[in-house]
């Protein structure tokens, strides 16, 4: 069911519609109960807490790492697979004139990446999100249709630069070490500057396998840890393999998947082990948790199985899958503990968010419907990845003002902000793939983002994120979401913290004057603009907020307001599991 969430104060917010009952169906928990918010009634009754993921405190950075930063020019490889299937710098045919993309490797790698830790940590991010990092084909796919400018599905002529097409799980891709760096060191330098690894991990396929003018080495072929041959399409179409005659047929699949790419065979348990052994391997070199690639594509019997024993290992384990789906209801059973028990991201959310910050535009009510606080389809709303584009679609269409209205949502409402490399100074904005979106940025931008009033307002807000653990794990209750203005708490009450966040935003051209009743008396910090407001017995806060602005009002200290309260103890049984 649907319910309105645009109010003025917490007297209508309590007013709304009971919410459904949760579906209590027993099912094998694949999460530890501690990452969990409690049930009515429990001995924690007095905790108010969005979630107890821990890595929930991590805002991410992710990076497409070949297209971030060139630290090592030995690695490029520029002379790999010389005449027309080389991989190094393939620029897309038919781009209008001032514009570009590429399809080749053009350099990016760990040491550019460690070169820029502390510029993405001085922004408040606590995590990186790298592109796939294991070894792909050393030519370009001759098959398929011929790459064009904006063309989608289109792979002939295009190297495994993005590293998604695997052809051994358990070796890294060439282009991206250095001497005295690999991807453990990578790990521990990233570490060094206080920022978590999320590895970016593919089940579901290999390589492009078939439709080649003859057969290329490496593609459509699967190798062990040995550089043992497993597998090979053999340039075969899906429907042209044996699997029951020809054992390298029996990890693929005999009906297509995505464009040409070898598709892998869900049912056959080696593939399981194949996947769990690799990527165990790179957890023990420190990746800290894994986005999951096209999750839909395998069923969420494989995921539980995966998920099970890789959390046998590392209890606790984060992951968050990509469903590409602007239906919540079609993408929330992932997050499910019967089924992968993951996050995923939010792509419902996002694409109103882009509707709403970008050239579009449209009032805060648009995004407050895909919030799911308390009636939604998630097993916790809190621990969904929220983001506005990346790099499988066009990147946000937004003037700096809208890239900044945007930030100060993402990084102050529930949820994990994801933000794609570049977006810190609007860089390609608009642009899709195969037209711009995955175009190198280098280190003269790195240095020049500075400059920018994205990045100086994405600082703001995302170094306040990383301070404030209602924002990180706080409940949340809307007061006001209608139009260019938005007003609602953030709070977390756990252990010995004690914490009220009171998040106002303006996305408006003006500035925004607020009247909100009913707040707890107190002395409220302004964390944006600093000093204080005290907030006497009648329980009223007036503030005005700059255009394009944020202000966040902390108050350290229990929640007392009856009204409140009230308010939390249901946003509490949103956030709890349901199954």
């Amino acid at each position: 069911m649907k319910r309105t969430v645009a109010f003025t104060t917490l007297a209508l917010l309590l007013a709304g519609c009971a919410r459904e009952p949760a579906n209590t169906a027993a099912a094998p928990a694949q999460r530890p109960a501690a990452t969990q918010a409690d049930a009515p009634g429990d001995t924690a009754s007095d905790e108010l807490v969005g979630t107890r993921e821990p890595f929930a405190a991590n805002a991410v950075y992710f990076v497409l790492t070949d297209r971030f930063v060139n630290g090592d020019p030995a690695n490029d490889f520029r002379d790999q697979a010389a005449g027309p299937n080389h991989t190094f710098d393939r620029p897309v045919p038919g781009a209008p004139t001032g514009r570009s993309d590429n399809v080749g490797y053009l350099g990016g790698d760990f040491k550019g990446l460690l070169d820029n830790a502390q510029y993405i940590r001085d922004m408040g991010f606590g995590a990186v999100w790298v592109t796939p990092i294991v070894d792909n084909p050393d030519e370009a796919f001759t098959g398929g249709d011929p790459v064009k400018w904006e063309g989608f599905f289109t792979d002939r002529g295009k190297t495994g630069y993005h590293g998604y097409w695997g052809v051994n799980f358990y070796r890294l891709d060439e282009h991206l070490p250095s001497k005295g760096l690999d991807f453990a060191g990578l790990t521990r330098g990233l570490k060094q500057h206080g920022l978590k690894t999320v590895l970016d991990i593919v089940c579901n396929h290999g390589s492009p396998a078939y439709t080649m003018p003859s057969d290329q080495p490496g593609f459509g072929k699967l190798f062990d840890a040995d550089g043992t041959l497993l597998a090979d399409h053999q340039n075969l179409r899906p429907e042209q393999l044996d699997p029951q005659h020809n054992p390298l047929h029996a990890f693929y699949n005999t009906t297509p998947g995505l464009a040409q790419l070898s598709d892998i065979n869900e049912n056959n348990p080696q593939v399981l082990d194949y996947f769990v052994g690799a990527y165990s391997q790179w957890i023990d070199q420190g990746a800290d948790a894994f986005r999951i690639d096209t999750i839909p594509w395998m069923p969420h019997a494989y995921w539980h199985a995966f998920a099970t024993r890789i959390r046998a290992k590392h209890p606790g384990f984060f992951m968050f899958g990509e469903a590409f789906n602007y239906d919540a209801a079609t993408i929330a059973p992932h997050t499910f503990p019967r089924n992968a028990g993951a996050s995923v991201l939010d792509f419902p959310l996002k694409e109103r968010v882009a509707e709403v910050f970008g050239r579009k535009g449209g009032g805060f009510e648009r995004i407050a419907e895909r919030l799911y606080l308390e009636d939604g389809p998630y097993q916790n709303p809190y621990e969904l990845m929220t983001f506005y584009d990346n790099h499988d679609m066009a990147r946000l269409d937004a003037s700096d003002e809208g890239f900044i209205d945007a930030n100060n949502f993402l990084f102050t409402a529930r949820g994990i902000p994801v933000v794609y490399y570049g977006s810190e100074t609007g860089f390609e904005r608009g642009t899709a793939e195969h037209a711009g979106n995955r175009n190198y940025f280098g280190q003269e931008r790195v240095d020049a983002a500075a400059k920018s009033p994205i990045h100086q307002a994405l600082k703001r807000i995302g170094n306040l994120r990383a301070t404030t653990p209602a924002l990180q794990r706080g409940l949340q209750v809307n007061l006001l979401m209608q139009g260019e203005r938005a007003a609602f708490y953030r709070v977390l009450q756990q252990g010995a913290t004690h914490q009220v966040a009171l998040v106002l935003l303006n996305k408006g051209a003006k500035p925004a004057a607020f009247e909100l009743k009913d707040v707890q008396a107190g002395r409220w910090k302004a964390a944006i603009a600093g000093g204080e407001a005290d907030v006497a017995g009648d329980g009223v806060l007036k503030a005005t907020v700059p255009a394009h602005g944020v202000e966040v009002y902390l108050l350290d200290a229990a929640v007392t307001q009856p009204q409140l309260r009230a308010a939390l103890q249901r946003a509490r049984i949103g956030a709890n599991p349901r199954s």
